[in-house]
């Protein structure tokens, strides 16, 4: 939109009659109240940065290119189709031509009754204004919206037959209207005229078509519902050449033809679109299930959460995975992690991205980087277990990094790694809690059929998926069947239903919703989550503080096990299954791991019995007694490093093994040897040759190893990339509506102007500094406003309207109705003053 456009839309004369039409969309917008404006800017909120000034700067804001594209994306798609009937249409349009654009000759009541609804949200959102006999679409939104060459329009529809024959001779146009049985005019405006009148005559327009062939009526229809172009060869057919002679197609280009609008809208029986959708699809129920089934479902699968969380992280407690270079987990990486999760690699990405947006894993910012848990992930352990499920579905809710995107490529070509950067996607947190909102629209227990979901969303925000065609597809279909995916993960649907507790989480009704609120629906998402954590906590498996061991070296958990307990035996037993019972196996690995980490064999033995429902069987205490026996026999130390024994035999054995060659052994002493490797690499080559040896310090100690030794410093969780301006809150609506409402009374109010030295057309009163002075004295002492022309310390000029209060000391102290508030101004610095008419403020 050019200077001039804007100037023509937002430009307000000084008066304004209250009982005449709108002339431009500023003076719609001073119509409104205030309810109407707050409306606007919570719709539109882009246009609240900055606050503009007064109602003629926002209408200006509110043409921009960029707002307007921001506002046509957030249209439903019925509201798209009539701004998109409005773009073809004459302009203005009066309310009965914009319905049968919509409905066509034959009517549709479903039409009939939702267009009211739909020119009200376009007023709402200032893409429409005028009254009903006078419907204006905001320029910007007609340039982008209506047909042209380079960018089709929706409708398929083509240029008028004004455009079509902008560029043509005179006489080519004299020559259609004879074929067309008109008489000849005396200019091509007239002729143009004439012609278009026939095109939009039904009678005369049928009259014409009953003369044409079948191939002519053929070819029509091939254009008639777009694209409306067609290549044509230098001797066209017969039925072209027909069609093209009597100016049911025009020339755009000596090989190009078109069908004029016109003549398409007579062929569709009046309608711009061929299939308007006034209604929103409705998603249907897949299945049904009792509403206990569907929570019991989703509690269990809240429990698996956070138990493979809890393992995820556990394994990389001593520092997992380095960083590339570009930022991110390798693909090798990714797949060690999803093998050791027993997962797919999507899923991997998702508990790896889970955990880095909750804030549990980072990485750990030094030169060698690499990811790990953060202080935090310590804390989260902590809690009871439905307070940490809350604490993963409440950043997941929000979040804008999108695991989905992990393997896929990005604008340049590079491949798109988990944990790494460019995975933002904005509008993931909306369609995320679209989702959970339409599955509540359905019957408790019910489950929905994923494509009927997908088509209610493509139906509320058409634009925005479509924008994303480049990234293989409707991003927001994309989105919503991995929203749907994850949710199951996490436990907020069970068997494809929402649960109670999302309901919860939502601040939805926990019995039937008719339908679904904003997010949090005004309570905090904070509260929200906890009243979700309270509802689950009863649904999970209570924790439990014994195990049963068996003979064939295993131990069966029964359900979670309690913090204390589930640590210990994860150091001393290796996890062989998981479900809803836990299988551990003894190793000789496992136990010596829990020898290190500082415990005997008694103590072993000790807290096998204490927490055992099954008494220790014989084979594990054996393989107990023989580990702790051999464990610590050989000693390593830091030479580079070296072995000492008491008994030389074993240092014998090791020197003569063809193992041990890469170690680099030499004997110093009958009870020594030393190495040229390090001593973690010497632990690691002795314990892969059978032997069982332990660490020592510098004093001949033994070093004790701990399994959670490693964390990061302390992390942040990733911030969303917001999709665009925050929505402002009802205080900052007030304040922002308020403030307008002043710019606006001091930049229309109807002044005197001064006797001498008058300002010119739109600029700052000029009087001399006494006049000044007398001026804003005078007002003071009646308690009348005035106008001033204002320039502060940074030489900005400004006007204002200021009702004076005191006058001393070089100073005026007034309320200025601009800035609504009270204000002190130095009077040496107003340019000049003038009176205010007298039905002014």
């Amino acid at each position: 939109m050019g200077i001039g456009e804007l100037d023509r839309e937002a430009h307000v004369p000084e008066v304004t009659g209250a009982a005449t039409a709108p002339r431009t969309l500023a003076e719609a917008l001073r119509a409104r109240g205030d309810e109407g404006l707050a409306a606007l800017l919570r719709a539109r909120p882009d246009l609240l940065s900055p606050v503009p000034n007064d109602l003629t700067q926002l209408a200006t804001r509110a043409g921009t290119r960029g707002s307007v594209v921001r506002a046509l994306e957030r249209l439903d798609r019925f509201a798209l189709q009539t701004a998109e009937a409005l773009a073809v249409a004459p302009d203005p349009t009066p309310y009965p031509v914009l319905l049968g654009l919509l409905t066509g000759d034959e009517g549709d009541a479903e039409i009939e009754a939702a267009l009211p609804g739909a020119v009200a949200l376009l007023r709402e959102q200032a893409l429409v204004w005028g009254e009903d006999d006078r419907l204006r679409l905001v320029r910007t939104a007609r340039e982008l919206l209506a047909p042209s060459a380079q960018h089709p329009s929706p409708t398929g529809l083509g240029p008028t037959v004004a455009e079509a024959t902008s560029g043509m001779s005179p006489g080519r146009v004299q020559e259609i209207i004879a074929a067309a049985g008109l008489p000849p005019t005396h200019d091509p405006v007239s002729a143009v005229a004439a012609l278009t009148e026939l095109f939009t005559d039904r009678d005369r327009m049928g009259a014409l078509l009953d003369t044409a062939s079948p191939d002519a009526l053929s070819v029509l229809d091939r254009l008639v519902w777009g694209p409306p172009y067609g290549e044509v060869t230098a001797k066209p057919a017969a039925p072209v050449q027909w069609l093209r002679d009597h100016g049911l197609l025009l020339p755009v280009s000596p090989r190009t033809m078109v069908l004029p609008r016109e003549v398409a809208l007579h062929l569709r029986g009046g309608r711009a679109h061929r299939a308007p959708e006034p209604v929103a699809p409705v998603p249907g129920v897949l299945r049904e299930y009792r509403p206990q089934v569907v929570d019991s479902a989703a509690a269990g699968q809240a429990q698996l959460a956070l138990a493979t969380v809890e393992e995820l992280l556990k394994s990389w407690d001593r520092g997992g995975p380095p960083v590339l270079r570009a930022g991110g987990l390798s693909v090798r990486d990714l797949k060690r992690t999803a093998a050791a999760l027993d997962v797919s690699e999507e899923t991997a990405a998702f508990w790896l991205e889970l955990c880095y947006g909750a804030g549990l894993l980072a990485s750990d910012g030094e030169a060698d980087e690499r990811y790990a848990p953060t202080p935090a992930y310590d804390d989260w352990l902590d809690l009871p277990p439905a307070e940490r499920w809350a604490l993963l579905v409440t950043p997941w809710l929000t979040a804008t990094r999108t695991p989905g995107l992990v393997g896929g490529q990005d604008t340049k070509g590079r491949t798109l790694s988990v944990l790494g950067p460019d995975l933002d996607r904005s509008p993931a947190p909306e369609v995320r809690h679209r989702v959970l909102g339409l599955l509540a629209t359905l019957p408790p227990g019910s489950s929905v059929e994923p494509e009927s979901l997908f088509a209610r969303l493509r139906w509320e925000r058409p634009l925005r998926g479509a924008s994303a065609a480049a990234e293989g597809g409707d991003l927001r279909s994309r989105l919503a069947r991995w929203a749907l995916a994850e949710a199951e993960l996490l436990g907020l649907t069970g068997r494809g239903a929402l649960s109670g507790p999302a309901r919860a989480l939502l601040n939805l009704p926990l019995a039937e919703a008719a339908s679904a609120g904003a997010l949090g629906g005004g309570v905090e998402l904070s509260v929200a989550a906890d009243r979700a954590a309270t509802l689950l906590a009863p649904l999970l498996p209570e924790a439990v503080d014994h195990v049963l061991l068996q003979a064939d070296l295993t131990a069966v958990a029964p359900g979670p096990l309690r913090r204390p307990l589930a640590d210990a035996l994860a150091v001393l037993a290796d996890v062989e299954s998981k479900g809803g019972a836990t299988v551990y196996r003894f190793t000789p690995g496992s136990v010596r791991r829990a020898l290190d980490s500082g415990q005997t064999a008694t103590d072993l033995h000790e807290f096998l019995k204490a927490h055992s429902r099954t008494p220790v069987p014989q084979p594990l205490a054996y393989l107990i007694d023989d580990v702790a026996r051999r464990h610590g026999h050989l000693r390593v130390g830091a030479a580079s490093a070296y072995v000492r024994c008491d008994d030389d035999t074993v240092l014998g054995e090791i020197l003569a093994d063809r193992r041990s060659s890469s170690l680099g052994l030499r004997r110093l002493a009958p009870t020594v040897l030393a190495a040229q490797t390090d001593p973690a690499s010497l632990l690691d080559g002795l314990r892969s040759m059978g032997y069982a040896p332990a660490a020592e310090s510098a004093t001949g100690d033994v070093l004790i190893t701990r399994a959670d030794a490693y964390r990061t410093g302390a992390r942040t969780a990733p911030v969303p990339v917001p999709d665009g301006p925050p929505a402002p809150d009802t205080t900052l609506l007030g304040a922002a509506v308020k403030a307008i409402r002043a710019g606006d009374r001091a930049a229309t109010a109807v002044r005197k102007e001064p006797a001498t030295a008058p300002a010119a057309a739109g600029g700052l009163p000029r009087t001399s500094a006494a006049e000044t002075l007398a001026t804003v004295q005078a007002a003071a002492m009646t308690g009348s406003a005035v106008w001033i022309g204002y320039v502060n310390a940074e030489g900005g000029a400004s006007q204002r309207v200021i009702a004076p209060v005191r006058v001393e000391g070089g100073f005026v102290t007034a309320y200025d109705h601009t800035a609504d508030e009270v204000r002190t101004y130095p009077l040496h610095r107003i340019t000049g003053v003038a009176e205010l008419a007298d039905d002014q403020v």
